[in-house]
């Protein structure tokens, strides 16, 4: 993150989660939009519709979103990642997920898997933007 480049947040969702993270960006539109925002397919194409907020969208998740956003966490391209999980079902794409949440422990970049968390870390990253900063 430089002085002329905002901070990068990647935002995920798994189906049975992109109800609540609507509600999430929805909440914290205006603070989240002093960031640059990246999304796997669906769930950025769904944040983009329901808050008219700029989302540079991936591929779908189980289609290679996750391994992509993991690529740039690895390049230091990505501050934080929230990625609102579903505990109760299985998915396909377990090990790409696996994978990006090692990237992530790797590279010290903080990765939030439910909303109380993913507020904290968005506070912390707000927090840490220059004073006036729109």
């Amino acid at each position: 993150m430089t002085a002329q480049t905002p901070p990068t947040i990647a935002l995920i969702a798994h189906d049975g989660k992109k109800d609540d993270m609507i509600r999430f960006v929805r909440g914290h539109r205006s603070g989240l939009a002093r960031f640059h925002l990246i999304a796997t397919g669906a769930t950025g194409e769904r944040i983009a519709q329901a808050t008219g907020l700029p989302i540079e969208r991936m591929l779908s998740g189980p289609l290679g979103g996750d391994a992509q956003i993991a690529a740039r966490v690895a390049e230091g391209r990505v501050d934080c990642i929230i990625f609102l999980v579903d505990p109760l079902y299985a998915h396909p794409h377990e090990p790409d997920i696996q994978g990006l949440v090692r990237v992530c422990n790797v590279h010290n970049v903080p990765i939030a898997t439910n909303e109380a968390t993913a507020q904290l870390v968005l506070a912390g990253l707000e927090a840490k933007l220059p004073a006036g900063q729109p």
